[in-house]
């Protein structure tokens, strides 16, 4: 998200956590606000979900806000130096001021409008808890996917990342006879096996673990 509060915006480019065993922290989005699907999106499009990121171009966070945009919202500080659940609370309180119209994602990835975008109505921090990566989904966080695939976790891992959704990741494969012990952390084995898997299913071989390559270790080629 590249913004001037006066109104120019430019572009930039989780998981059923319940399934992994962490704690949850929300249950569903109050009113007509966006989906915690929608919010996956639009962070793995503006930062690849990573709420520390700090962007050449003067953006910050998993929102990619600039200071300015921040600071009219109430934030403090660094963006990227903020909690997730105080960069969440900051994402919803923007879009209740102005929609989706800061994220040129938003249009990107489709992301429709609803009740609630600029309506005006100033979000209470309870409101905002459903947005966070681990935060159940409404009665999918109770039911898995018909499919047997658990949720993509909304984050674009790259060589070095650890993450408790990585570890499932391994051990599928290892089930498919890959050597993973499911440490979660993204090293040599976990990248020879990510070019090995978007070779085989003709993705990009970018060695980025993304939806396409999450999706493919239970899918047969």
């Amino acid at each position: 998200m590249r913004i001037d509060w006066r109104g120019a915006v430019g572009g930039a480019a989780v998981v059923l956590m319940t399934v992994f065993g962490l704690p949850a922290v929300g249950t569903t989005s109050a009113g007509a606000d966006p989906s915690a699907d929608d919010w996956a999106t639009l962070r793995a499009c503006e930062s690849s979900g990573r709420y520390g990121v700090v962007a050449s171009h003067g953006h910050y966070g998993a929102y990619q806000f600039d200071i300015p945009t921040w600071r009219s919202v109430g934030g403090t500080g660094l963006p990227s130096d903020a909690s997730v659940e105080e960069q969440d609370y900051r994402a919803l309180y923007l879009y209740r001021m102005r929609g989706w119209q800061p994220w040129e994602c938003a249009g990107m990835r489709d992301l429709e409008p609803d009740g609630d975008a600029a309506s005006k109505r100033v979000p209470t921090r309870a409101e905002s808890a459903y947005m966070a990566p681990g935060a159940p989904r409404g009665d999918r966080a109770a039911h898995p996917p018909a499919d047997g695939v658990p949720a993509w976790p909304g984050v674009v891992f790259a060589f070095g990342d650890c993450h408790p959704a990585l570890r499932v990741w391994q051990l599928r494969m290892k089930e498919r006879g890959y050597g993973f012990t499911g440490t979660g952390c993204y090293r040599e084995r976990t990248r020879a096996a990510v070019l090995e898997v978007q070779r085989e299913y003709s993705i990009n071989p970018s060695g980025r673990l993304g939806p396409q390559t999450w999706r493919a270790a239970w899918t047969e080629p």
